[in-house]
């Protein structure tokens, strides 16, 4: 699932070098994931209103179902 993230970030992403992806285990069959983006990034990732975000989303959740387990993405502000 971390796999997945990462090729979907990097394909909308201008500078590769910034993509990060965290995975934490949160209890049970809870997962969760977080993605760090340059600054100018942030938009291609999030996208208008965040449905590019909330697909990304729904795809983590869907593969995750397919292994018995919960998947949460949150899409972390660069500092």
């Amino acid at each position: 699932m971390k796999e997945l993230i990462e090729y979907i970030a990097l394909s909308l992403v201008e500078d590769p070098s910034c993509v990060q992806v965290r995975q934490e285990r949160s209890g049970g069959n809870k997962i969760r994931f977080e993605l760090r983006v340059c600054k100018e990034d942030m938009g291609r990732v999030i996208g208008k209103n965040g449905r590019v975000a909330n697909a990304m989303r729904v795809l983590l959740r869907v593969a995750a179902a397919r292994e018995g387990k919960q998947a949460i993405l949150d899409v972390v502000e660069p500092r």
